[in-house]
Parts: C-alpha cells; sequence; structure tokens
C-alpha cells in the first residue's frame, strides 16, 4: 500500500511541475500603444474624422467598433460629431494610417487643443505551447 501511495504522490508533483513548466513558456506578451488627441472636427466624412488640434488637422479613420460617447460615458449618436465639435480622439497607429477607437465629444471647447497624451498598455495573450 505504501508504494501505491508514494507512487501516487510522486505523479501528482509530476505532473503539476510540468504543468507549471509549460505555462511559464505558454504566454508571450504583446504592446499596444494607445494615443489620446484633442481638438475641433474640421470634417467627418464617410470613412474619416479630421481633427485640428493646435496646427495642421489630422486624419483619423474609424470602424464599426469605434465608440462614440459624451464627457460621462454615456454612448451617443454618431451624427452629433460634426464640423465645429470639440472631441478627444483615442487612437493606436496601424502601419500609416490611424484608427479611432473612441471618440469622446465634448459640449464645451477642449481647454488645449494641442494637448497629445500617450499611454502604454500591455496585453498578455496566451500562446500554444510547442
Amino acid at each position: 500500500m505504501k508504494n501505491v501511495k508514494f507512487s501516487s504522490l510522486r505523479a501528482a508533483v509530476v505532473c503539476a511541475v510540468m504543468a507549471t513548466v509549460g505555462l511559464t513558456g505558454a504566454y508571450a506578451q504583446s504592446t499596444v500603444t494607445t494615443t489620446t488627441s484633442a481638438g475641433t472636427v474640421s470634417e467627418f466624412s464617410p470613412n474619416a474624422i479630421t481633427v485640428t488640434s493646435g496646427g495642421a488637422p489630422v486624419s483619423y479613420t474609424y470602424s464599426k467598433t469605434t465608440t462614440y460617447v459624451d464627457e460621462n460615458g454615456n454612448p451617443v449618436s454618431v451624427e452629433t460629431v460634426r464640423s465645429g465639435v470639440p472631441v478627444t480622439v483615442y487612437y493606436s497607429q496601424d502601419g500609416t494610417r490611424m484608427l479611432a477607437s473612441k471618440v469622446i465629444v465634448h459640449t464645451a471647447p477642449v481647454t488645449d487643443g494641442s494637448t497629445v497624451i500617450k499611454k502604454t498598455t500591455t496585453t498578455t495573450t496566451t500562446t500554444p505551447a510547442p
């Protein structure tokens, strides 16, 4: 009987060690950078939003997953985004284009249209172990 218990315990320890070793090698880190820019909408076309923020106008593409919210985070209609409206655009760089993920529509002008804040978010994704 003692051999059976010892063998079961040994098997459990070996499995735990193998699982731990396998899991630590199964994760890869990827970094996503999101940048925020505030300004005033100068043009809103079917495929891009152009914002002037203290200098030359900058165009951001948007998609069906882009969200539009007010200053309190409540969803707003995309129709509220039009020329002359102050906004803050959260976007990520995809090659040469800037893809807007969220647009905050402000009721009052933004205080400093030339403000650009960079934030880095690290996301851990699981990859299959070889």
